[in-house]
């Protein structure tokens, strides 16, 4: 930084020496140039100085103001040059202004002012010893770019905590006031010094470095910008260390950053921020959630296959049956859930055969942990050490902030697993899955709806990646049962927008994962086309839809499920009355009925024929590509059936 300060500032003392040279040699405008001589000198003196205070000069108005001063001189010397012409002729011809020499004196003026105003800015707070430094003249055409450079020097110079804490503080405003000052504060150099304060700074200067930092990430560039500064491993290192109140807007900027640009979603992974925001997400949710750390590939993938494999094992599990673990995954946080989980995680770790000494040892611990826990305070959610994650003190915060720590966990990972199926198998591997089902259940109601977007991303990825949906989704999985009772209880109630979008969505992506003989969801999808809010009336049908189509095996079963329920009276009524957003959805839906049960006799009972008719001579829903494939194609299969007088007044 010194040496780069030092080159620009090399050129202008130059021109300032010749400047001053040359106008002692004036033969004309000898009183001007002598004006113009004692200003240059002037400014010469603080460019010296500024270069032997290289260090600590902060480099981006260094560059502006030297830039500006440069031009100045250039003039400077382009009079001074001119006013030592002899010869007659030479000074017929040599035209000199009378406003020039005035115009370049206020530009010198202005140049001096840039300067000291620059020495001042760069200055310790003792050096300055409070004084104001006012806006410098460069700033007259833009003083938010002057006042942006102030507080970033501030950061970047040897000033108290609490000045930076409150420069960073500035600098939030700045951002939440305005894209263009946000872009500003990452061209002028903000974001290595808010990096700095956040890993060095007290509460509220980390807190203030941090949230500055999610607001500077508006755009794709601007996140690209702020992860090649490092982001990814302070926050990760924060999230791992730091205070739970910094944590959370760690966590808040990550969600930010990601969903401004998910290419950084693989950054962050790889700083541990997936395991991180996890054990955050289940410190005092799940008991036992020392369990539910990312495991070593090279043992057993999950807490699944370790409960699964135990299952297997009927002398060490006498009392566990797979009634209990419905009871268990569907209400967690209850005593008999406690005790179940107490003995499940006894008998896994009785029965891992590990080769590795160390591996049973902490085992052994875990569980001798464990028993301790349940021993002292039996029936409760204690925190647990998790290995490799600092959770000193976490217990002692407030309700409140423990709440907004999960909230801004469950909002990080949403955006970070979005339309990421790396992400989404590090997530459910690490027995995220109960912690989300447990926060559904009880958690506030923040921490509800971000729980529920993360599971609809997260089964929107599984829904077209069939490894994930297998490994994460499976019908005989304990987590898995845990979220889909959380579904049917949420689709059920159906009485908050919030959690009932998310929810019904994911029940659609997960579609393809129910057995034949879970239809519960049909008649509570179906209950929601009646009467509701269009958007909600159309999420229901578009779920019901991925129930229908074609390409799910169950769909014959799926479709007579939907008419039992009441659903083709529901479809006409949407068809013929409904808003556009709600009418193709419900059409769609009412082709597949058609199409793949077209012997129902509620079909010929409800004239679903005759609604069919009715939409090939509307324009707007033949114009869509789908319905157009599918609507001809169930017409045809009715009128054959009616023909037969199967099902069919």
């Amino acid at each position: 930084m010194s040496s780069i300060v030092k080159e620009i500032l090399a050129r202008p003392i130059q021109m300032a020496d010749q400047v001053s040279k040359l106008a002692d040699e004036a033969q004309n405008f000898k009183q001007e140039c002598l004006e113009l001589k004692t200003k240059t000198e002037k400014l010469a003196a603080l460019l010296r100085q500024a270069a032997r205070n290289s260090n600590d000069l902060y480099e981006r108005p260094t560059r502006r103001i030297i830039d500006d001063t440069e031009q100045v001189l250039d003039k400077a010397l382009g009079l001074v040059i001119k006013c030592r012409v002899n010869g007659l002729v030479k000074r017929l011809f040599t035209i000199i202004p009378a406003t020039a020499f005035r115009k370049t004196s206020m530009q010198l003026e202005n140049s001096l002012g840039d300067v000291q105003w620059l020495l001042r800015v760069s200055a310790s707070a003792e050096e300055r010893d409070d004084e104001y430094l006012g806006l410098p003249p460069i700033a007259a055409n833009e003083p938010i770019l002057c006042l942006i450079w102030e507080q970033v020097a501030i950061l970047l110079s040897g000033c108290s905590i609490e000045e930076r804490s409150d420069a960073a503080a500035s600098l939030v405003s700045l951002a939440r006031d305005n894209d263009r000052y946000g872009k500003l504060i990452l061209e002028e150099g903000g974001v290595p010094p808010l990096l700095k304060l956040l890993k060095e700074g007290r509460l509220d200067g980390q807190e203030n470095a941090a949230r500055a930092i999610g607001l500077l990430g508006r755009d794709p560039e601007s996140v690209e910008h702020i992860v090649n500064c490092g982001v990814c491993s302070v926050f990760g290192k924060v999230l791992k260390d730091g205070h739970m109140k910094v944590q959370i807007v760690v966590a808040w900027a990550i969600s930010e950053l990601a969903a401004h640009h998910p290419k950084c979603q693989d950054h962050f992974s790889q700083n541990n921020a997936i395991r991180l925001l996890v054990s955050h997400l289940a410190f005092e949710t799940i008991q036992e959630h020392s369990k539910y750390a990312i495991t070593n590939k090279q043992n057993m993938s999950s807490l699944h296959s370790l409960v699964m494999a135990s299952n297997t094992t009927t002398d060490n599990m006498k009392g566990v049956q797979e009634d209990d673990y419905n009871k268990l995954v569907a209400h967690p946080a209850s005593t008999q859930t406690s005790n179940q989980i107490h003995n499940v995680f006894n008998t896994v770790a009785m029965k891992g055969n590990s080769k590795d000494p160390k591996e049973e040892n902490i085992n052994n611990a875990v569980v001798k942990q464990h028993n301790n826990n349940s021993n002292t305070n039996s029936g409760g959610n204690n925190p647990v050490s998790i290995a490799g994650t600092s959770i000193k003190g976490r217990e002692f915060e407030d309700p409140v902030t423990k709440a907004q720590m999960k909230a801004m966990a469950a909002r990080a990972l949403w955006q970070l697993c979005r339309g990421n199926v790396t992400i989404c198998h590090t997530i459910t591997e690490s027995r995220a899955l109960l912690c989300f089902a447990v926060l559904l259940e009880k958690g506030t109601d923040d921490v509800q709806h971000y729980s529920a977007m993360a599971l609809m991303e997260i089964t929107s990825v599984a829904a077209e990646h069939a490894e994930l949906r297998r490994s994460a989704f499976k019908p005989t999985s304990p987590a898995a049962k845990a979220v889909v009772e959380q579904f049917l209880r949420i689709v059920e109630k159906g009485d908050s927008d919030d959690l009932l979008i998310p929810c019904v969505k994911a029940v659609g992506n997960l579609a393809r994962t129910f057995r034949a003989t879970e239809t519960r969801f049909i008649a509570p999808l179906v209950k929601l086309l009646d009467e509701r809010e269009p958007v909600i009336s159309m999420e229901a049908a578009e779920a019901l839809i991925k129930f229908a189509e074609t390409d799910n095996y169950l769909h014959e079963t799926h479709c007579n499920a939907i008419i039992e329920a009441g659903g083709a009276k529901h479809l006409i009524q949407l068809v013929y009355f409904g808003e556009q957003m709600v009418q193709i959805p419900s059409l769609l839906l009412l082709c597949f009925v058609a199409l793949h049960v077209p012997k129902n006799e509620t079909l010929g009972q409800e004239e679903v024929l005759i609604v069919l008719e009715w939409c090939t001579k509307q324009s707007h829903l033949m114009a869509v590509p789908k319905i157009d494939e599918v609507l001809l194609e169930a017409k045809s299969r009715l009128e054959l059936y009616q023909s037969r007088g199967r099902g069919f007044h």
